[in-house]
Protein backbone atom coordinates (compact mmCIF):
# COMPACT_ATOMS: atom_id res chain seq x y z
CA UNK A 1 0.00 0.00 0.00
CA UNK A 2 1.36 3.46 -0.51
CA UNK A 3 3.38 5.42 2.09
CA UNK A 4 1.73 8.29 2.68
CA UNK A 5 3.00 11.14 5.74
CA UNK A 6 0.11 13.71 6.38
CA UNK A 7 0.88 17.24 6.41
CA UNK A 8 2.79 18.63 9.35
CA UNK A 9 5.23 21.54 7.57
CA UNK A 10 7.24 18.97 6.27
CA UNK A 11 7.23 17.12 2.54
CA UNK A 12 7.50 13.53 0.70
CA UNK A 13 9.81 10.77 -0.31
CA UNK A 14 10.46 7.93 -3.28
CA UNK A 15 12.68 4.68 -3.53
CA UNK A 16 14.07 3.93 -6.81
CA UNK A 17 16.16 0.84 -7.92
CA UNK A 18 17.81 -0.36 -10.91
CA UNK A 19 19.47 -3.35 -12.47
CA UNK A 20 22.34 -2.48 -13.86
CA UNK A 21 25.21 -3.85 -16.02
CA UNK A 22 28.09 -2.05 -14.18
CA UNK A 23 32.23 -2.22 -14.77
CA UNK A 24 33.54 -4.73 -11.91
CA UNK A 25 37.40 -5.46 -12.11
CA UNK A 26 38.01 -6.18 -15.49
CA UNK A 27 34.51 -7.35 -16.13
CA UNK A 28 31.00 -6.61 -16.32
CA UNK A 29 28.56 -8.17 -14.34
CA UNK A 30 24.95 -7.90 -13.17
CA UNK A 31 23.81 -6.10 -9.95
CA UNK A 32 20.55 -4.23 -8.55
CA UNK A 33 20.83 -0.71 -7.35
CA UNK A 34 17.60 -1.27 -6.43
CA UNK A 35 18.90 -0.18 -2.67
CA UNK A 36 21.38 2.14 -3.56
CA UNK A 37 19.16 4.81 -5.72
CA UNK A 38 16.54 7.00 -3.94
CA UNK A 39 14.36 8.99 -6.85
CA UNK A 40 13.18 12.59 -5.15
CA UNK A 41 10.49 14.00 -6.75
CA UNK A 42 8.91 18.06 -5.72
CA UNK A 43 5.40 18.00 -7.02
CA UNK A 44 3.32 21.03 -7.53
CA UNK A 45 0.49 21.32 -9.49
CA UNK A 46 1.44 19.55 -12.87
CA UNK A 47 -1.77 17.32 -12.72
CA UNK A 48 -1.28 14.09 -15.29
CA UNK A 49 2.30 14.63 -15.76
CA UNK A 50 2.98 13.09 -12.29
CA UNK A 51 1.69 10.49 -13.56
CA UNK A 52 3.35 10.11 -16.42
CA UNK A 53 6.47 10.74 -14.47
CA UNK A 54 6.15 8.18 -11.53
CA UNK A 55 5.40 5.80 -14.41
CA UNK A 56 8.42 6.22 -15.99
CA UNK A 57 10.05 5.92 -13.07
CA UNK A 58 8.99 2.31 -11.20
CA UNK A 59 9.81 0.84 -14.47
CA UNK A 60 13.17 0.93 -13.77
CA UNK A 61 13.29 1.56 -9.82
CA UNK A 62 11.84 -0.11 -6.90
CA UNK A 63 11.07 3.05 -4.57
CA UNK A 64 10.16 6.25 -5.11
CA UNK A 65 9.31 9.32 -2.80
CA UNK A 66 7.20 12.27 -3.92
CA UNK A 67 7.19 15.33 -2.36
CA UNK A 68 4.22 17.78 -3.07
CA UNK A 69 4.49 21.26 -2.13
CA UNK A 70 0.70 22.07 -1.43
CA UNK A 71 -0.83 21.14 -4.69
CA UNK A 72 -4.44 21.61 -5.34
CA UNK A 73 -4.69 20.33 -8.84
CA UNK A 74 -5.89 16.72 -7.36
CA UNK A 75 -2.43 15.25 -9.05
CA UNK A 76 -1.47 13.49 -5.63
CA UNK A 77 -4.91 11.84 -5.19
CA UNK A 78 -4.68 10.42 -8.63
CA UNK A 79 -1.89 9.25 -7.70
CA UNK A 80 -2.83 7.63 -4.46
CA UNK A 81 -5.48 6.16 -6.34
CA UNK A 82 -3.68 4.30 -9.33
CA UNK A 83 -0.65 3.43 -7.51
CA UNK A 84 -3.02 2.96 -3.80
CA UNK A 85 -1.36 -1.02 -3.69
CA UNK A 86 2.43 0.04 -4.32
CA UNK A 87 4.57 -0.36 -1.64
CA UNK A 88 7.32 0.97 -3.42
CA UNK A 89 5.84 4.71 -3.22
CA UNK A 90 6.01 7.27 -0.38
CA UNK A 91 3.98 10.59 -0.63
CA UNK A 92 4.63 13.45 1.73
CA UNK A 93 2.47 16.59 1.88
CA UNK A 94 3.49 19.76 2.85
CA UNK A 95 0.67 22.82 4.36
CA UNK A 96 2.30 25.09 2.18
CA UNK A 97 4.32 25.47 -0.74
CA UNK A 98 7.67 25.83 0.95
CA UNK A 99 9.96 25.87 -2.57
CA UNK A 100 11.77 23.32 -4.90
CA UNK A 101 14.96 23.35 -2.60
CA UNK A 102 13.51 23.00 0.82
CA UNK A 103 10.83 20.39 -0.71
CA UNK A 104 14.04 18.27 -2.22
CA UNK A 105 16.14 18.80 1.33
CA UNK A 106 13.05 17.05 3.15
CA UNK A 107 13.29 14.54 0.50
CA UNK A 108 16.74 13.41 0.83
CA UNK A 109 16.01 13.30 4.91
CA UNK A 110 13.47 10.32 4.50
CA UNK A 111 15.78 9.01 1.87
CA UNK A 112 17.74 5.93 2.45
CA UNK A 113 19.76 5.36 -1.14
CA UNK A 114 23.28 5.79 -1.63
CA UNK A 115 22.66 7.91 -4.53
CA UNK A 116 20.20 10.69 -4.77
CA UNK A 117 18.33 11.67 -7.39
CA UNK A 118 16.30 14.74 -7.80
CA UNK A 119 14.31 14.50 -10.76
CA UNK A 120 10.89 17.05 -11.86
CA UNK A 121 7.30 15.86 -12.16
CA UNK A 122 7.02 17.20 -15.43
CA UNK A 123 9.86 14.79 -16.88
CA UNK A 124 9.54 11.56 -18.39
CA UNK A 125 12.48 8.58 -18.11
CA UNK A 126 13.52 6.71 -20.96
CA UNK A 127 13.99 2.83 -20.76
CA UNK A 128 17.35 2.50 -18.67
CA UNK A 129 18.12 6.11 -17.91
CA UNK A 130 18.85 5.55 -14.19
CA UNK A 131 21.02 2.51 -14.59
CA UNK A 132 23.00 5.09 -17.54
CA UNK A 133 23.20 7.72 -15.05
CA UNK A 134 24.14 5.24 -12.18
CA UNK A 135 26.92 3.67 -14.23
CA UNK A 136 28.73 7.18 -15.35
CA UNK A 137 28.72 8.29 -11.79
CA UNK A 138 30.63 4.87 -10.88
CA UNK A 139 32.91 4.85 -13.51
CA UNK A 140 34.42 8.08 -12.63
CA UNK A 141 35.45 8.70 -8.87
CA UNK A 142 35.72 12.62 -9.89
CA UNK A 143 32.52 13.18 -10.92
CA UNK A 144 30.45 14.45 -8.43
CA UNK A 145 27.31 14.97 -10.45
CA UNK A 146 25.39 13.38 -13.26
CA UNK A 147 22.62 14.61 -15.71
CA UNK A 148 21.16 13.10 -18.47
CA UNK A 149 19.87 14.52 -21.89
CA UNK A 150 16.45 16.71 -21.28
CA UNK A 151 14.14 16.91 -24.86
CA UNK A 152 11.22 18.55 -25.57
CA UNK A 153 8.07 16.81 -26.19
CA UNK A 154 9.06 17.55 -30.26
CA UNK A 155 12.26 15.82 -29.82
CA UNK A 156 14.42 18.49 -29.74
CA UNK A 157 17.64 18.68 -27.11
CA UNK A 158 15.89 21.23 -24.94
CA UNK A 159 17.92 24.52 -23.40
CA UNK A 160 19.81 24.42 -20.12
CA UNK A 161 20.25 20.87 -19.60
CA UNK A 162 23.90 21.26 -20.59
CA UNK A 163 25.69 24.63 -20.00
CA UNK A 164 28.39 27.11 -18.68
CA UNK A 165 28.08 28.90 -15.53
CA UNK A 166 26.05 31.98 -16.67
CA UNK A 167 27.98 34.69 -14.92
CA UNK A 168 26.42 38.53 -15.38
CA UNK A 169 28.23 39.06 -18.51
CA UNK A 170 27.44 35.72 -19.83
CA UNK A 171 23.41 36.77 -19.05
CA UNK A 172 24.28 40.16 -20.48
CA UNK A 173 25.74 38.52 -23.89
CA UNK A 174 22.43 36.13 -24.18
CA UNK A 175 19.46 38.96 -23.32
CA UNK A 176 21.40 41.57 -25.13
CA UNK A 177 21.70 39.40 -28.49
CA UNK A 178 25.70 39.88 -28.23
CA UNK A 179 25.86 35.65 -28.57
CA UNK A 180 24.97 36.18 -32.28
CA UNK A 181 28.41 37.33 -32.75
CA UNK A 182 29.81 34.14 -30.88
CA UNK A 183 31.44 32.56 -34.30
CA UNK A 184 33.44 36.09 -34.68
CA UNK A 185 34.75 36.65 -30.78
CA UNK A 186 33.20 32.97 -29.01
CA UNK A 187 35.27 33.57 -25.99
CA UNK A 188 33.73 37.75 -25.39
CA UNK A 189 30.49 36.52 -27.07
CA UNK A 190 29.38 32.50 -25.97
CA UNK A 191 26.38 31.49 -25.08
CA UNK A 192 26.27 29.88 -21.78
CA UNK A 193 23.74 27.23 -23.32
CA UNK A 194 25.04 24.36 -25.17
CA UNK A 195 22.34 22.81 -26.61
CA UNK A 196 22.73 24.75 -29.97
CA UNK A 197 26.06 22.37 -30.17
CA UNK A 198 26.72 19.31 -31.84
CA UNK A 199 25.53 16.34 -29.46
CA UNK A 200 28.47 14.70 -27.94
CA UNK A 201 29.06 10.43 -28.88
CA UNK A 202 29.11 9.71 -25.10
CA UNK A 203 29.54 11.53 -21.53
CA UNK A 204 31.53 14.65 -21.26
CA UNK A 205 32.29 17.28 -18.50
CA UNK A 206 30.34 20.37 -18.23
CA UNK A 207 29.95 23.29 -15.65
CA UNK A 208 26.73 23.17 -14.81
CA UNK A 209 23.31 20.87 -15.42
CA UNK A 210 19.81 21.62 -14.86
CA UNK A 211 17.76 20.60 -11.96
CA UNK A 212 15.44 18.72 -13.62
CA UNK A 213 17.17 15.61 -13.12
CA UNK A 214 20.43 15.61 -10.94
CA UNK A 215 22.25 12.67 -9.63
CA UNK A 216 24.51 12.70 -7.28
CA UNK A 217 26.17 10.90 -4.13
CA UNK A 218 24.27 11.14 -0.74
CA UNK A 219 27.90 11.60 0.74
CA UNK A 220 28.42 14.80 -1.01
CA UNK A 221 25.24 16.13 -0.51
CA UNK A 222 25.47 16.06 2.90
CA UNK A 223 29.54 17.48 2.60
CA UNK A 224 28.26 20.11 0.76
CA UNK A 225 25.44 21.28 2.90
CA UNK A 226 22.16 19.85 0.72
CA UNK A 227 20.54 22.75 -1.14
CA UNK A 228 20.40 26.54 -0.32
CA UNK A 229 16.86 27.30 0.87
CA UNK A 230 17.18 30.73 0.48
CA UNK A 231 16.56 29.66 -3.06
CA UNK A 232 12.46 29.48 -3.29
CA UNK A 233 12.64 28.47 -7.29
CA UNK A 234 15.34 28.85 -10.03
CA UNK A 235 19.26 29.28 -9.60
CA UNK A 236 19.39 26.79 -6.70
CA UNK A 237 20.50 24.19 -9.61
CA UNK A 238 23.22 26.11 -10.02
CA UNK A 239 24.40 26.79 -7.37
CA UNK A 240 24.36 23.45 -6.29
CA UNK A 241 26.87 22.67 -9.46
CA UNK A 242 28.96 25.42 -8.07
CA UNK A 243 29.46 23.85 -4.79
CA UNK A 244 30.09 20.66 -6.52
CA UNK A 245 32.69 21.82 -8.62
CA UNK A 246 34.01 23.99 -4.90
CA UNK A 247 34.78 20.04 -4.09
CA UNK A 248 37.09 20.01 -6.47
CA UNK A 249 34.50 17.71 -8.30
CA UNK A 250 33.29 17.35 -11.93
CA UNK A 251 29.71 17.20 -13.54
CA UNK A 252 29.06 15.04 -16.44
CA UNK A 253 26.31 15.34 -18.83
CA UNK A 254 25.15 11.87 -20.52
CA UNK A 255 23.63 12.40 -23.68
CA UNK A 256 22.90 8.37 -22.89
CA UNK A 257 20.01 9.17 -20.51
CA UNK A 258 17.49 10.82 -22.27
CA UNK A 259 14.52 12.65 -20.17
CA UNK A 260 11.57 14.25 -21.77
CA UNK A 261 10.66 17.22 -20.34
CA UNK A 262 7.45 19.38 -20.36
CA UNK A 263 9.23 22.64 -19.47
CA UNK A 264 7.04 24.89 -17.30
CA UNK A 265 4.39 23.07 -16.88
CA UNK A 266 3.69 23.90 -12.86
CA UNK A 267 4.58 28.19 -13.54
CA UNK A 268 2.26 28.25 -16.59
CA UNK A 269 -0.72 29.23 -14.49
CA UNK A 270 1.80 31.45 -12.63
CA UNK A 271 4.20 33.38 -14.99
CA UNK A 272 4.81 36.72 -13.05
CA UNK A 273 5.31 34.49 -9.88
CA UNK A 274 7.97 32.19 -11.23
CA UNK A 275 9.79 34.91 -13.27
CA UNK A 276 9.50 36.80 -9.65
CA UNK A 277 11.67 34.03 -8.05
CA UNK A 278 13.91 33.26 -11.19
CA UNK A 279 15.12 36.87 -11.25
CA UNK A 280 15.38 37.12 -7.12
CA UNK A 281 17.05 33.62 -7.41
CA UNK A 282 19.58 35.47 -10.20
CA UNK A 283 20.65 38.14 -7.25
CA UNK A 284 21.37 35.95 -4.84
CA UNK A 285 23.21 33.75 -6.83
CA UNK A 286 25.06 36.49 -8.52
CA UNK A 287 25.84 37.69 -4.91
CA UNK A 288 27.00 34.49 -4.01
CA UNK A 289 29.40 33.93 -5.99
CA UNK A 290 30.48 36.72 -8.18
CA UNK A 291 30.14 40.41 -6.03
CA UNK A 292 33.97 39.86 -5.79
CA UNK A 293 34.62 39.97 -9.50
CA UNK A 294 31.46 42.66 -9.42
CA UNK A 295 32.67 45.12 -7.31
CA UNK A 296 30.75 48.35 -6.27
CA UNK A 297 29.04 50.08 -8.56
CA UNK A 298 29.26 47.59 -11.31
CA UNK A 299 27.30 44.71 -9.13
CA UNK A 300 24.64 47.37 -8.49
CA UNK A 301 24.45 47.80 -12.32
CA UNK A 302 24.02 44.09 -12.81
CA UNK A 303 21.20 44.06 -9.93
CA UNK A 304 19.52 46.93 -12.03
CA UNK A 305 20.14 45.15 -15.18
CA UNK A 306 18.01 41.76 -13.67
CA UNK A 307 15.67 44.16 -12.17
CA UNK A 308 14.89 45.97 -15.15
CA UNK A 309 14.74 42.13 -17.15
CA UNK A 310 12.08 41.24 -14.48
CA UNK A 311 9.85 44.63 -15.43
CA UNK A 312 9.53 43.36 -18.89
CA UNK A 313 8.85 40.12 -18.97
CA UNK A 314 6.32 40.89 -15.91
CA UNK A 315 4.71 43.38 -18.06
CA UNK A 316 4.60 41.25 -21.48
CA UNK A 317 2.61 38.45 -18.90
CA UNK A 318 0.20 40.77 -17.55
CA UNK A 319 -0.34 42.23 -20.76
CA UNK A 320 -0.60 38.65 -22.49
CA UNK A 321 -3.00 37.87 -19.42
CA UNK A 322 -5.04 41.01 -20.05
CA UNK A 323 -5.57 40.94 -23.79
CA UNK A 324 -6.30 36.74 -23.29
CA UNK A 325 -9.06 38.09 -20.46
CA UNK A 326 -10.64 40.57 -22.99
CA UNK A 327 -10.04 38.34 -26.03
CA UNK A 328 -12.21 35.64 -23.99
CA UNK A 329 -15.25 38.16 -22.75
CA UNK A 330 -15.60 39.31 -26.97
CA UNK A 331 -15.83 35.95 -27.69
Amino acid sequence: MTKAVQPTGATSVLDISVSASLPCSNDLELRSVSDTVSVIIVNYNVNNCLRNCVSSALDQVDALIVVDNASTDGSVAKLEAEFADDQRLTIIRNRENLGFAAACNIGAEVSTGKYLFFLNPDCVLAPDSVNRLVRVLDDYPNVGMVGGLLLNPDGTEQAGGRRVVPTPWRAFVRVSGLSYFSWRWPKLCSDFLLHNQPLPAGPIEVEAISGACVLMRRALFNEIGRWDERYFLHCEDLDLCMAVRGKGLNIMFVPEARIVHDKGRCSRSRPIFVAWHKHRGMIRFYGKYFRQQYPGVLFYLVCLGVWLQFSCVAMWHAGTLAFGHLWGRRG
